[in-house]
């Protein structure tokens, strides 16, 4: 038996391994773009699943495909949604800027999968083909862009905001423990006046969830699709009611309220729905970064550096020195954000690659934007799961720190006046006291009354630590 059938299309007889579901199109891709290894995330092509599942409703809603063919095409994309068929989709991100080649291998794959369960051959192309049948009224022009939202939604709401709310709710479990436990503050990586621990953790828990408000803000625009559009945002091809019919089939299918682009046209010539969510997804890395770099300079040392944090054991060490523990999970989020920072740039140029009626990057804004949501999501889970539970305060040093910390002096302010409570705190360094001794020494104040006013707990609190006469 031959290991090729053969195929044919517009452009002649094309060989194809005979146990490959892919058609024609799809093998003359393979050969034409030889570029690069990158290809689509998993969760994209069971998008196009889902799409190509509601098209087959929405034309036998519309009256365009006989029941058997609709039919026979659903059950075909039904298991390409479910991830049966991921092997058969073979090319990378680099090929036509408006996603032709994918929509094409989608069709293909479902339309041999559909003629074999109706008991006919691959390679036959009846009773059900690609163009006519799978890819009735549409056109990849508007059917990649719908799986580009689609994927995104599904992505969202399935991984990433769920990752982030279990991060929040680490951080605020954490802040919550730590609420009474002092701690040093720092500006400018210099000493600065006492803060709690807890009052750093409730920083980052903020944080994240205003990153979930951030993503959840640009759904409206992402539940928005171009599908009906078809060529040039005209709707050629595609029957009366075909874009309010496939919208609904797939919010059935998904649960989710998608609803048609009021301008097709927007939704194929520009992305910026999804230039949006890649600039908010850039937003989160920036603050992933800050908090894993916090974490690795609260945690630093064990002798040399802050310490104020115990990072938990993650079962890794040194390669040459034994027993070194490094903050390693902090250290792949921050490599993570620095991607996700880096594809923001890619997705921007692809976001302002729009021509007249099409962009023509939608591949790489899509692959960027997808590989974003998965590398946060994923940092998110991670330290939440094996980081933040396990943090402790170094209760003894965080004691050291907060004995007699200068910038304590700050709390004289309104008693003394700016002046001579710097003029104590220039003493104390100087001469290598603390500012209690300072201010005894300097005969501004006895060290009954400093300490009545420098009160570390009260500063701690925002209630400045000092009272007027």
């Amino acid at each position: 038996m031959s290991p090729f059938r053969i195929e044919h299309d517009a452009f002649g007889p094309v060989e194809i391994p005979t146990d490959r579901y892919w058609g024609a199109q799809t093998q003359r891709a393979l050969t034409v773009f030889d570029i690069g290894t990158e290809r689509f995330p998993a969760c994209l092509i069971h998008a196009f699943g889902l799409q190509k599942m509601a098209a087959a409703a929405a034309n036998l809603q519309c009256g365009e495909l006989e029941p058997r063919i609709a039919a026979a095409i659903v059950d075909a994309a039904a298991e390409v949604h479910a991830g049966m068929f991921d092997d058969h989709f073979p090319l990378t991100i680099w090929q036509t800027g408006s996603g032709t080649q994918t929509n094409m291998n989608a069709n293909e794959v479902i339309a041999n999968r559909a003629n074999e369960r109706l008991g006919e051959p691959l390679g036959t192309r009846q009773p059900v083909h690609p163009n006519d049948h799978v890819n009735r009224s549409q056109s990849s022009n508007d059917s990649f862009p719908t799986v580009m939202h689609l994927s995104a939604v599904l992505e969202l709401r399935g991984r990433l905001l769920p990752t982030l709310a279990q991060l929040r709710d680490a951080l605020r479990a954490r802040a919550t423990d730590f609420a009474d436990i002092l701690k040093l503050g720092r500006t400018h990586l210099m000493d600065a006046v006492p803060t709690t621990l807890g009052r750093s953790f409730d920083s980052f828990a903020v944080q994240i969830d205003h990153g979930i408000a951030r993503i959840e803000g640009t759904l409206p625009r992402l539940l928005t699709l171009p599908q009906g559009g078809t060529a040039a945002g005209t709707g050629l091809n595609a029957p009366a009611g075909f874009a309010q019919a496939f919208s609904a089939e797939l919010g059935r299918l998904t649960g989710h309220a998608f609803r048609p682009n009021p301008c097709q046209v927007e939704g194929m010539a520009a992305h910026d729905a999804l230039l949006e969510l890649s600039g908010m997804l850039n937003v989160i890395a920036a603050s992933f970064i800050k908090i894993a770099n916090d974490l690795r300079w609260m945690s630093s040392g064990p002798n040399c550096g802050i310490g104020e944090l115990i990072m938990p054991e993650d079962g890794l060490t040194s390669s040459i020195m034994p027993g070194k523990r490094n903050p390693t999970i902090a250290e792949v989020m921050i490599q993570t954000g620095m991607q996700v920072a880096g594809n923001h740039v890619a997705a921007t140029m692809a976001g302002a690659s729009g021509n007249f009626e099409l962009n023509v990057a939608k591949p790489v804004l899509i692959y960027n934007v997808l590989q974003s949501i998965r590398l946060l999501s994923d940092s998110a889970r991670v330290m939440a799961e094996r980081v933040i539970p396990g943090l402790e305060p170094d209760l003894p040093r965080l004691a050291r720190q907060l004995d007699s910390p200068l910038l304590a002096a700050t709390a004289l302010n309104p008693v003394l006046g700016y002046d001579q409570a710097a003029r104590i705190v220039r003493h104390a360094m100087a001469h290598g006291v603390s500012p209690r001794d300072a201010a005894v020494q300097l005969g501004v104040l006895a060290a009954e009354e400093y300490d009545r006013l420098v009160d570390l707990q009260r500063m701690a609190r925002g209630y400045g630590g000092s009272e007027r006469h």
